[in-house]
């Protein structure tokens, strides 16, 4: 699933693509994950220009002229796929057609992607907000849940998933298996900083890399949660811990807090 510097990329060049224009024709492929009725959303949307594409965790929102926010979430395996002419993806979920012969396409193989009017962002705080600080990661870590399993939760911490919470946990030397309240103080006001270091650092990573992306997972700069690395970069032999569908990357040099 793709995680706050992806979607942030993404919904920069979206808005690089789209703003500005009217969308004159909303058409759903497959409503089986429509949240609204496709009559609300031709109503809704239909005629009104999109001013704006931002984030909002791991999901997508659209700002349009008539105050409409519609809210785009991609899930495991969804794709933001512009085009121009005919759509010729199979797994296409709903199309979004502007003027001049501009469109995009929600499409997923799993059918569970989804588009919603007027969505309600989850109770934590964004990944990348003023209010992710020392003071809040203490609160929410003061538990004995592993620390892994507390920055994924979208409900305490919004935008870091699998991937980047193995990533910030290594730059922290923190073992993603730690006890949470275990942490040490310092450490949690390192992981505060390191937190938006790694998603800034990628976000810049990704945009220069690939100008004008709006669809994938890009892993590549990943330095231990990445398939195709075996050591960390200080040289440690990087392990996997798959628990269902769940890979953990980690190294020994991560100290495990118990």
């Amino acid at each position: 699933m793709p995680e706050a510097p992806d979607i942030e990329v993404f919904a920069f060049n979206m808005k690089e693509k789209f703003a500005g224009k009217k969308l004159l024709k909303v058409r759903v492929v497959d409503g089986t994950s429509l949240k609204d009725s496709v009559e609300d959303l031709e109503k809704s949307l239909e005629g009104a220009t999109l001013e704006n594409v931002t984030r909002s965790g791991k999901e997508f929102r659209f700002t349009f002229s008539n105050g409409v926010i519609l809210g785009l979430h991609l899930m495991l395996t969804g794709d933001i796929v512009p085009f121009e002419g005919k759509n010729e993806r199979k797994t296409t979920l709903i199309e979004f057609h502007f003027e001049n012969g501009t469109a995009f396409a929600l499409t997923d193989r799993w059918k569970s992607a989804h588009v919603k009017l007027h969505p309600e962002d989850k109770d934590g705080v964004d990944a990348l907000s003023d209010e992710l600080n020392y003071q809040y990661l203490k609160q929410i870590l003061n538990r004995r849940a592993k620390v892994k399993s507390i920055l994924t939760d979208q409900n305490r911490i919004r935008g870091i998933g699998n991937g980047y919470s193995d990533e910030i946990l290594w730059e922290c030397g923190i073992h993603p298996d730690s006890v949470a309240k275990a942490i040490p103080d310092e450490k949690v006001k390192e992981l505060a900083r390191t937190i938006k270091k790694v998603l800034k650092e990628a976000t810049k990573k990704i945009m220069n890399a690939y100008p004008g992306l709006t669809t994938g997972e890009i892993k590549e700069f990943h330095k231990v949660h990445n398939k195709n690395k075996t050591h960390s970069p200080t040289g440690y032999e990087i392990k996997i811990n798959q628990k269902g569908m769940m890979k953990t990357y980690y190294t020994d040099e991560q100290v495990l807090y118990t």
